[in-house]
């Protein structure tokens, strides 16, 4: 862990390559509990391994003093084309949750503090994320911590 932040009895802390093989075994779990619950614990012990091993990605957990963890936020770098951006790379929220019981003490902002931090300690100036039309809650977490919505798209697929 590096750049550990405290908010009360949370610790928050980057987790990285460095990070032990107990990490990678507490981190599938929560996973499994709050990102994707149709996929296997399996599953979620690859992507918390991947996340763990790329260097252009940060993830970041709060933990209770006792090192539960209680919430947690991905982000990659991309150098692609970001919705609203003007420069490259944009640090990329892609992943925030924080446990139901958790919510509304300020880990959401910390965790999005803390992954700013990071992006910006990767060359980044903007940092970007999205949120489906229909997820409302996740949009007003984005704009409590201070994110400006800049489009509305729909997706369209058409099988040829």
């Amino acid at each position: 862990m590096t750049r550990e932040q405290r908010l009360g009895s949370y610790a928050v802390a980057h987790r990285s390559a460095a990070a032990s093989t107990c990490d990678r075994h507490w981190l599938s779990p929560f996973f499994a509990r709050c990102a994707s619950p149709d996929k296997t614990l399996d599953d979620h012990r690859s992507h918390a391994m991947s996340l763990l091993k790329r260097p252009s990605a940060a993830g970041y957990l709060a933990c209770e003093v006792h090192e539960t963890v209680v919430a947690f936020a991905e982000a990659p770098l991309r150098r692609d084309y970001v919705n609203g951006s003007n420069s490259s790379p944009v640090g990329f929220l892609e992943g925030l949750y924080v446990e139901p019981q958790y919510r509304k003490r300020g880990l959401a902002r910390l965790l999005c503090s803390s992954v700013e931090h990071w992006a910006k300690g990767m060359g980044c100036t903007e940092f970007a994320s999205d949120v489906v039309l229909q997820n409302e809650v996740g949009q007003r977490v984005h704009e409590a911590v201070g994110f400006n919505a800049t489009d509305r798209v729909v997706f369209y697929l058409k099988q040829i």
